[in-house]
């Protein structure tokens, strides 16, 4: 316990006031609540997975892969053999676009060939038909 002495208004008497010290039950409380804290198990979110049973499903097959050179003097190389005219180029082409899964055709420009070349190749596979073409080797281009 504890004891305030403060003035009173206008007798030479001073007043006693009695109040309870709190800070003894505030440490009792928080130690309580630690010792709760302490005690209470670590909650875990668990989620529970039906996993499937069995054998899991073949790769897929990787795409064919055509590959079209244009050479620095306007040469048309398919899968690295010479087309000498643009009609078997077209025909090929054509071949290729009319096949249930397209194979992906990869158009690699040789660094000093005119554009005109490529740009004749790059049209003739627009106007058949194929979807899945790209160029590539375009890092020669950068300085």
């Amino acid at each position: 316990m504890s004891m305030n002495v403060g003035s009173s208004g206008g007798s030479s008497e001073p007043e006693v006031m009695m109040d309870i010290n709190t800070t003894p039950l505030i440490d009792v409380m928080l130690v309580l609540i630690i010792m709760l804290i302490i005690t209470i198990p670590i909650q875990t979110h668990a989620i529970k997975l039906n996993m499937p049973v069995g054998d899991p499903p073949p790769p897929p097959t990787p795409p064919e892969i055509v590959q079209i050179d244009v050479d620095f003097d306007g040469t048309v190389l398919w899968n690295g053999t010479i087309i000498p005219t643009r009609d078997e180029l077209e025909v090929r082409l054509s071949a290729a676009a009319a096949q249930p899964v397209q194979p992906e055709v990869h158009l690699r420009p040789n660094k000093l060939v005119q554009y005109k070349s490529v740009a004749m190749v790059m049209a003739s596979a627009q106007r058949l038909g194929v979807t899945k073409m790209g160029i590539v080797g375009n890092e020669q281009f950068v300085k």
